[in-house]
């Protein structure tokens, strides 16, 4: 009752705001995959011409979001009701003075049917951003249908809908009901897209930005590496052009973007190898294109550290060996797992297809194995999912220097503690 109270008063505190000021344009960022990077790169882009709000943390429950909307800090008591009269006054100061921002990027979670729907009770989107539709949550969704119709639910209820084309299938139009809908990503099937002249893993892309608005295209350069990446940054360059950016504003925002922590963030390792630590999260699409990078990466040496992908339900088995499946024993010297499931269902797969494999229940251990079977000029992925994987441990191992360690993610005081309690206990 305490939660659903609070709940209500904080729904009630956004659309009073908003109603006190209506200029104040408010982006959301929808997705199964990708989310982060998406709402980052928009903040970026925006920021080179208007007053952005972003809040830079994972808070995006119907508890949290409305927080990062307001720009209020979520509380660390959140049982105590002293805590929540403190937001709930810092609330209405924000309703009652003058605005301090043009625009609020903010992203919205879920883990069950209707939480998405939900934010529309109260939150009427100038621009809504799907990122994708791919498993997630599948304990509770049940079926990729139902993620998708949870997930399109922010397109319905928000001015205009800005749609992943890449990582979203066609079939999935069927819950869109918003006509005003336009696509971003990274072939022509995209209004909104980019076209590489050229790229590396060190300087990024080069290439230029096509849209219905720029019809013979702008040249940009984006430091970013990995085509899933791409998409987030052209999300970026659409919404900065549906809200009248200047070109050149955009073209600027688009040459700021940075990989975002242990999102396909390129690091230099020891013998002079390349590291990809895209260790926050993971997923069936995500790892899937984080391996698809690395074959395109020219090197002596790869090697795939893949982790077990959590939160998938009973697909979990069929989504690990698809990806033990991807792993080409002509393209990978190694393919090293981390965690029950990638040994149990993705390891055979990487086996059977005549790759040398060895599956690890600790980041560590697996982050120490591939120290020793290392060449010089490797280059090295790193992928898995938080949850009791932590395979930014296994890539601390790696690293040239360490004190490159503040760019990988999960290393906060917190998190360490919580990490280290793992790794004793599995030891």
């Amino acid at each position: 009752m305490f939660k659903s109270q609070i709940q209500k008063k904080l729904e009630k505190y956004v659309k009073k705001y908003f109603l006190k000021h209506p200029e104040v344009k408010l982006v959301v960022v929808v997705g199964s995959v990708g989310k982060t990077t998406t709402k980052t790169n928009i903040a970026t882009v925006l920021s080179q011409h208007y007053r952005v709000r972003m809040e830079d943390t994972n808070h995006n429950t119907h508890m949290s979001a409305p927080l990062g909307i307001l720009g209020i800090e979520y509380p660390q008591k959140v049982h105590s009701i002293m805590a929540w009269l403190k937001v709930f006054l810092a609330a209405r100061k924000r309703i009652t003075q003058p605005t301090d921002v043009d625009v609020i990027v903010q992203e919205l979670g879920t883990d069950r049917i209707g939480e998405i729907a939900h934010f529309g009770t109260y939150l009427r989107p100038t621009i809504a951003v799907v990122s994708g539709v791919t498993p997630e949550h599948m304990e509770y969704f049940g079926s990729i249908e139902k993620v998708a119709e949870e997930e399109l639910a922010a397109a319905n209820y928000s001015e205009l809908a800005l749609i992943n084309r890449e990582d979203i299938e066609g079939r999935f139009a069927e819950f869109i009901t918003n006509p005003n809908l336009d696509t971003y990503g990274t072939t022509a099937a995209a209004e909104y897209r980019f076209e590489t002249s050229d790229a590396t893993p060190q300087d990024g892309y080069e290439g230029r930005v096509i849209a219905p608005e720029l019809p013979d295209g702008v040249n940009v350069t984006l430091p970013i590496f990995g085509e899933h990446i791409i998409r987030p940054a052209m999300a970026a360059m659409a919404v900065g052009i549906k809200l009248g950016m200047p070109t050149e504003a955009i073209v600027r925002g688009l040459a700021a973007i940075r990989p975002v922590a242990g999102r396909m963030n390129i690091l230099r390792g020891q013998q002079q190898s390349l590291l990809i630590d895209d260790t926050y999260n993971s997923s069936p699409a995500a790892a899937s294109a984080a391996l698809q990078t690395l074959y395109s990466i020219a090197a002596p040496q790869r090697i795939a550290i893949l982790g077990s992908m959590n939160e998938l339900g009973e697909s979990s088995a069929r989504e690990h060996e698809a990806i033990g499946a991807m792993c080409d024993p002509s393209l990978l010297a190694w393919v090293i797992t981390i965690g029950d499931e990638a040994e149990k269902h993705l390891a055979p797969k990487a086996k059977a297809n005549g790759c040398q494999v060895k599956s690890f229940t600790s980041a560590i251990d697996a982050g120490a194995f591939v120290h020793k079977v290392m060449e010089e000029g490797s280059a090295i992925l790193a992928k898995g999912s938080q949850g009791n994987i932590y395979a930014e441990e296994a890539i601390k191992i790696l690293l040239h220097d360490t004190s490159d360690d503040h760019h990988l993610v999960r290393q906060s005081e917190e998190w360490m503690k919580k990490k280290h309690e793992y790794f004793s206990k599995i030891a």
